[in-house]
Order: structure tokens, then sequence, then C-alpha cells
């Protein structure tokens, strides 16, 4: 039985996973012309030093990770470019309210920090409806660590096994199966995310009220 739906964020309320890609590739082409979109792929939902390792192999310039990261984060703020009311899912609201109607709590755990969270959640005025709002920048390690998936728990004092979590990397899906939760994951065929420990996969994010009725009866 699930008591709570704790939701990530980036390619599950808001589709910016693609408008992050495009901005990363750019300055990919900068140092090399060849690069494609396909080579920074592994860049999506991972975490901070396999996204970079990945832009790193990209470019092959000689330059680490660290130092390419250090780079963009000096010279390119993808924040400012980002519309989050044009790229966040329409539906997310009426799935939510759905949610909150049924008694379930709701909670957020993205690894973005909270100043974009807090734009995201304000600018589409879905903030009221998340009892607990986590961020990644918190703890020392990156999904797929469990940790933020122990903490949000733990602010709703609730066991792990009573929480559903809504995924969608491989890294999110992991993070949420080694914290011991039910997960929904969205499916993307854009990237090759491993869902394979996913306990539902969604073609639609509004799957989730149906499987989370199903799971809170039993």
């Amino acid at each position: 039985m699930i008591k709570a739906v704790i939701f990530d964020m980036d390619g599950v309320l808001i589709d910016s996973e693609p408008e992050y890609l495009k901005i990363d590739l750019e300055f990919a082409r900068k140092k090399n012309p060849d690069v494609t979109l396909e080579d920074l792929f592994g860049m999506v939902g991972s975490s901070r030093e396999d996204a970079w390792s990945c832009m790193a192999r990209a470019v092959h310039n000689g330059q680490t990770w660290e130092e390419l990261r250090d780079e963009f984060r000096r010279t390119v703020d993808p924040y400012s470019q980002m519309d989050y009311r044009r790229i966040f899912r329409p539906e997310v609201p009426g799935i939510l309210e759905e949610l909150r109607g049924m008694g379930l709590r709701l909670a957020l755990a993205s690894s973005t920090g909270i100043t974009i969270i807090n734009r995201v959640l304000t600018e589409n005025n879905i903030r009221s409806y998340f009892e607990s709002v986590v961020t990644g920048a918190q703890f020392k390690r990156s999904k797929p660590d469990p940790e933020i998936y122990h903490y949000t728990a733990a602010c709703l004092g609730l066991p792990e096994s009573q929480c559903l979590a809504v995924e969608d990397s491989t890294f999110g899906v992991t993070a949420a199966s080694r914290a011991g939760m039910k997960i929904a994951a969205l499916i993307d065929p854009r990237f090759q995310f491993d869902q394979s420990l996913a306990d539902y996969r969604m073609e639609r994010l509004s799957e989730v009220v149906k499987i989370a009725a199903e799971l809170k009866k039993n």
C-alpha cells in the first residue's frame, strides 16, 4: 500500500532534457564541429561526473571533464534561456489534483538546484501540491545513489515501501529501486534509458493515476 507519490522533475514534469541537450551541443561543437546530438545522449539523467565525461569523450580535445564543466559554467547560462512554461507538461496539474484527491501525499525529488526547481514550480503554479521539495544539491552523491529518496521518504515520515517514485532516466530509476520504492517510469523513446528496474512503464504520464490507485488499495 502506498501513501505518497514522489516525482522527479526533469523529463517528468517538464520536457527539459532535449532543450538542455541543444545547449550542450552548441557548446560541444565549438570544441569539435563533428559532435552529434546522439553523442551527448549519455549526459541525460546522469550524475555530474558521468554527464561531463560523456561530453569529454564527444569533443575529444584533451580537456578533462572537470575543465569542460567549469568552462561551461563560466560561459553558458542554460537556465536563463529556458521557458519553463513552454516545456511544462500541461497534464501535470490535473494529475496532481487527482492524486491529492485520493488522499496521497506528494513530494518532489530532483537533482536540479533549488533555484531552478522553485522557478519551475512557481511559474507553473504547482508549488502548493508538494508537501516536500528536495534537491540533489543537498547531498554529496547524486542519483543513482538512493540518498535523495531515503531523505524524501524521511521528510514525509513514511517508509520507502509506501512511496511510489515517478522517474524517467536510468539513474533516477536505479536510485528509487535502491531505496526500495515502487517505480513508475515514463517512457521516452528519444533516449536509451534502462528502465528495467521499474515496476511500471508508462507511455503517458497520466497513467500514474491508475497505477497509484491500484497500489493504494493493495
